[in-house]
């Protein structure tokens, strides 16, 4: 039974402290569309989309209507890409119809211009793979991403090696919108099929035909309740972030399965995750700091990370029938007022970011750095996050944008949600002998279960 407290607490957390349901994103399968030639496919992308997702935006905004939730983002998720252009090729016709089929039904963003890479390539996924800064150039709302390892594969280091040439040609092809192609791109360690939040979002392989997947978030009100907790012990802390990720996800819940119903579709994940805002009062950076550090990234910083990235999933778990995604606490530099306080400071380095990704959801978020930072330290910082998702057998990611024009200290503003972003130093210290090497990094050998 809910009781009145219950409904005013929901209330106060949507209208002072920032709770709202960040995406619905519907998820479609599109081996359907698979032709013999590149434009016939893409036609086809392009009719399943609208078909399929024309009222998304629309049951969205009922829904936020009725429930009085904000609804922020409406987006949709596709196959990979490289595999519905397998055999008809075309691959930047159809990122064009995916981006025109966007537009029409009015959503923000569309993912799933992607390659699943980890054990090595076939002859159209290379080519599929160079038309990624062609295609993320010439479209809006279309997003990509690239899996280039597994726990269970090792790491595809040729293809870690291609992708800092193509991170950077994406960077050149964008650079004078700030190089923000680059923001809609995503390498991942260990990818997950019913991620609903962007760049990284596809429908995997063995997803339904079309389902919908729920991303909640709500930084502000986990941070409301840890200092409201004053100062209780670690353990007590950890229960109160528990109980309120437990009232965050039913939220969630209820407008999962409401909008699912609608479009006639499967509901099919709720993520759990924790995603910042740059407005005040919406930072995860915040959270940690109200747990007693002076500034995140100190030392505590990864410590106090893992205890609210595990308490948020004990909590939200309880809430939903379906937990899926990326669930926990998402870091992205840019994105979040607190973070991007500490980078000015100096006090977050990517080092120290890549420590916390051990612990938390995905990996190094929204980090730009400097427009001449060599292709093979953009791979080598990719290698780096791979291999802690490897060992780790979790999910890592890299999103990084080198802005051409900008040096250290300098900062360049992304706009909305992407924020503002601090250019954030590198090391000088060449990685491009180890990166030049290629070949495959090996699984671990606890990989080995049957």
């Amino acid at each position: 039974m809910i009781n009145k407290n219950e409904i005013l607490q929901t209330i106060n957390m949507i209208k002072d402290q920032h709770l709202d349901i960040r995406t619905i994103t519907l998820s479609l399968s599109l081996f359907d569309c698979i032709c013999d030639s590149g434009k016939k496919t893409a036609q086809r992308v392009y009719d399943k989309i609208v078909s399929k997702g024309g009222n998304l935006v629309k049951v969205g905004q009922e829904l936020s209507g009725e429930y009085g939730i904000p609804i922020v983002n409406k987006r949709v998720a596709v196959t990979p890409v490289s595999l519905i252009g397998e055999s008809s090729g075309g691959f930047v016709d159809i990122a064009i119809a995916m981006d025109k089929a966007a537009k029409e039904i009015g959503i923000d963003f569309i993912g799933g211009y992607s390659a699943l890479i980890e054990k090595g390539f076939t002859a159209k996924s290379k080519e599929f793979l160079n038309s990624i800064p062609e295609a993320l150039s010439k479209t809006e709302k279309v997003c990509g991403s690239v899996n280039v390892g597994s726990s269970k594969a090792g790491i595809n280091m040729d293809g870690v090696k291609m992708l800092g040439g193509i991170i950077k040609e994406l960077a050149k092809k964008t650079k004078d919108k700030n190089s923000i192609g680059c923001a809609k791109f995503v390498v991942f360690c260990n990818s997950v099929n019913d991620n609903p939040f962007m760049a990284g979002a596809f429908c995997g392989i063995g997803e339904r035909d079309a389902s919908i997947n729920v991303g909640v978030s709500g930084p502000g009100v986990v941070e409301t309740a840890v200092r409201k907790a004053g100062n209780v012990n670690l353990t007590e802390l950890a229960e109160v972030i528990k109980r309120t990720a437990f009232k965050i996800t039913r939220a969630g819940q209820l407008i999962g399965e409401q909008a699912a119903k609608r479009l006639g579709v499967e509901f099919g994940i709720l993520d759990l995750s924790l995603a910042p805002t740059p407005k005040m009062g919406d930072s995860v950076a915040h959270i940690l700091e109200a747990f007693g550090l002076e500034r995140v990234g100190t030392h505590g910083t990864t410590a106090a990370l893992a205890i609210l990235n595990d308490a948020v999933k004990k909590g939200g778990i309880m809430a939903s029938s379906r937990v899926g995604g990326l669930s926990g606490a998402f870091i992205p530099v840019s994105e979040d007022i607190g973070m991007i306080e500490a980078a000015r400071k100096g006090t977050l380095t990517i080092d120290k970011l890549e420590a916390m990704t051990a612990v938390c959801s995905v990996g190094l978020d929204m980090i730009a750095v400097c427009g001449d930072t060599p292709a093979s330290t953009i791979s080598a910082i990719i290698a780096d996050e791979s291999a802690i998702g490897m060992i780790n057998n979790k999910t890592t990611a890299v999103r990084i944008i080198p802005v051409f024009g900008k040096t250290v200290g300098q900062e360049v503003d992304f706009g909305g949600l992407l924020g503002t972003a601090p250019i954030m130093p590198v090391h000088n210290e060449s990685s491009k002998e180890f990166i030049n090497r290629g070949g495959l990094i090996p699984p671990p050998v606890h990989s080995y279960k049957n």
